[in-house]
């Protein structure tokens, strides 16, 4: 699941929609709507979110977030390492190939590591 998929999810139940009335709705089958919450699709565009937050008439600090949850959700990412040193290429590459193993805590270490990086 993506971090959209998850927000998407706990926002429909918040609201006690189904996935099926929704996605008719939005005008989405409700295949793609279960593949976007399962975070088995791709990060959803401009035009669905805006149809996303337009469909639960939520404010603007809460479509806010949704649309930068978004921006963080795509399930298959590529970081270009080209023309940093070796060592990038190298952690990239570990990252891809362990993240399925990293329990929980080490990704919140990671996690924090980054932030303190901006």
């Amino acid at each position: 699941m993506t971090p959209f998929g998850e927000a998407l999810r706990k926002l429909r139940e918040r609201k006690g929609v189904s996935q099926k009335a929704m996605a008719a709705a939005i005008g989405v089958s409700p295949a793609y709507l279960s593949a976007l919450e399962h975070g088995k699709r791709g990060r959803p565009n401009f035009d669905l979110l805006q149809r996303i937050a337009g469909y639960f008439n939520i404010i603007w600090d809460e479509a806010e977030e949704l649309f930068s949850v978004a921006s963080m959700s795509d399930p298959r990412v590529v970081i270009d390492t080209s023309g940093l040193p070796p060592q990038y290429t190298a952690l990239a590459n570990a990252l891809a190939h362990r993240i399925r193993l990293l329990p929980p805590n080490v990704i919140n270490e990671l996690n924090s590591v980054l932030e303190k990086a901006k």
